[in-house]
């Protein structure tokens, strides 16, 4: 496959990423100014926009857990790599990639057994929306994490006698 081409998709995933989190971002605080502002100003508020928030709340986190693991800012325990000789830390690195991939796996497939339960449910969370379209970032946010774990599990693996 061409390397421009994967390129340009990376580019784009990496823009989508980016919009999504500063559009919600700034929808966030917009919409809780805004209750602010009826609640004292007026005394009324919108009765949709406190379930919007915490949705907005949770799809923010992980699209910003998203973007960390993208750039490798997400927090790390690495206290046993501090003391590791060299040769070994890259073993270390694949073992954490490789495990961080497993429990972010078990997470998306959980996360998108909850959202199919929702599904059939039926369930509303506010006005007219759905749950599961709510909670659908579970699993795809935690299944973008596992495979980008995975990605630089296997990217440590290399054959015999390259550096």
């Amino acid at each position: 496959m061409n390397r421009s081409l994967l390129q340009r998709a990376q580019q784009r995933i990496l823009t989508i990423e980016n919009g999504l989190l500063v559009l919600l971002l700034t929808g966030m605080i917009l919409l809780a100014t805004l209750q602010i502002v009826l609640r004292n100003g007026w005394s009324t508020g919108l009765s949709w926009a406190d379930p919007a928030l915490r949705v907005a709340v949770l799809w923010v986190t992980l699209l910003g857990a998203m973007a960390a693991t993208r750039d490798n800012n997400h927090i790390k325990i690495d206290l046993l790599s501090r003391f590791l000789p060299a040769p070994l830390k890259g073993y270390m690195q694949l073992a954490t990639d490789l495990f961080s991939a497993f429990i972010c796996g078990l997470l998306a497939w959980h996360g998108g057994r909850f959202v199919y339960f929702e599904w059939q449910d039926g369930s509303i969370l506010f006005a007219t929306v759905p749950a599961w379209a709510c909670e659908l970032i579970i699993p795809l946010g935690f299944g973008v994490m596992a495979l980008r774990f995975l990605l630089s599990g296997l990217l440590q693996i290399r054959p015999q006698g390259m550096k």
